[in-house]
């Protein structure tokens, strides 16, 4: 091939990860079903060392248990909670059920006075926009991915005994595959620095939403709406999808409100004291905890919400922020790569394992 002819090594590269990137997206997306529950057995992992840590606070804990049995601890402890939290969720569905007769007809009774008040058909026009928003497609996928966490709830079990597992052996894996002692050493800080970052995320992100259930749940307790306990656990679980989710958070709990007294003023009630709590707990309250340990920027979290949203669902967006961080921290300490951690950096710095 002539000089004239021959491809600008920069264009064969932009190629070479365009086609990288489509190639991943689509086998991302196909394999979901698969992929998914690993990441979620991953976090839980990164979960699981945090509580380890802090087990290991315990003096007596620290010398005399070994470290199989602070993971199993963890391990029972994180499955206590989620078995609680269901059976919480199962509790308060059975309430809805009872009263699903009342609120069809509080409904039917709210809809009658936004007729009379607008002097329009306003279920028509309701109707329309939902048609417009696919509300269905949401509500749809939103049950889909508890289905699918239920039924992969095995498979996840499975991916973190394996991982706990696989953890006894990894020093022994890593002197083999890299002889080196200095490659040996930085790939377990790079390790180390990926499992403080994403847990520390993990934790402070489920403490500051912990925290919005709670007062929540108290709020809603007080102004008498059905089934507080569930609408605090789907705050807090909805409180993990930036930006976004803490809008849908408020808004649930104030549209039942309607169902329930088939009046607008307790919609507003809900709204109002709810919304505030996110916003003192959002944005004044979770700045100063989180800081800005994850080098992120806000526009980064937005796009990345929007991608892996795009690619896995509800899913995706709650496992948005997780993914990114471990994107940086890893393109960090790959040169080729590592002006993409740059570009998702908060301000343009990062810094790399020989720095520290």
């Amino acid at each position: 091939m002539s000089a004239s002819h021959a491809v600008p090594a920069g264009l064969r590269k932009t190629t070479y990860i365009l086609v990288s990137l489509v190639t991943l997206v689509v086998i991302l997306h196909y394999t979901q079903d698969y992929v998914i529950p690993f990441i979620i057995a991953l976090l839980i992992w990164f979960v699981i060392h945090e509580l380890r840590e802090n087990l290991q606070m315990v003096p007596y804990i620290r010398k005399k248990w070994p470290l199989w049995l602070q993971s199993m601890v963890a391990f029972v402890f994180i499955n206590a909670v989620i078995f609680g939290v269901l059976e919480l969720l199962l509790v308060s569905m059975a309430q809805f059920t009872r009263s699903v007769d009342l609120y069809e007809t509080n409904f039917n009774e709210t809809i009658a006075s936004l007729n009379a008040a607008f002097g329009m058909d306003v279920m028509s026009e309701l109707l329309e926009y939902i048609d417009k928003l696919d509300v269905g497609g949401l509500v749809s996928g939103g049950l889909d991915m508890v289905t699918s966490l239920l039924g992969d709830a095995f498979l996840i079990l499975i991916y973190i005994i394996f991982l706990l597992v696989e953890e006894s052996v990894f020093d022994a894996k890593m002197r083999a595959i890299y002889p080196a002692r200095s490659t040996q050493e930085k790939n377990r800080e790079l390790f180390q620095k990926m499992d403080k970052n994403i847990s520390r995320y993990l934790s402070l992100k489920s403490l500051v939403s912990l925290l919005t259930g709670i007062l929540s749940y108290v709020v809603l307790l007080i102004l008498g709406i059905d089934g507080a306990i569930f609408w605090a656990l789907l705050i807090f679980v909805l409180n993990y999808i930036p930006t976004v989710g803490s809008l849908i958070a408020t808004l649930f709990p104030a549209v039942f409100a309607v169902l329930q007294f088939g009046e607008l003023a307790p919609f507003v009630y809900v709204l109002v004291s709810v919304g505030v709590i996110q916003v003192l707990v959002g944005n004044v309250l979770e700045p100063k905890i989180m800081g800005n340990s994850l080098n992120m920027s806000s526009l980064v979290v937005i796009l990345s919400l929007t991608i892996w949203g795009a690619i896995w669902g509800v899913m995706g967006m709650i496992l948005s922020v997780p993914i990114t961080v471990m994107m940086i921290i890893v393109c960090e300490e790959i040169p080729s790569l590592r002006f993409i951690a740059i570009a998702l950096s908060e301000k343009g710095e990062i810094k790399m394992l020989d720095e520290d």
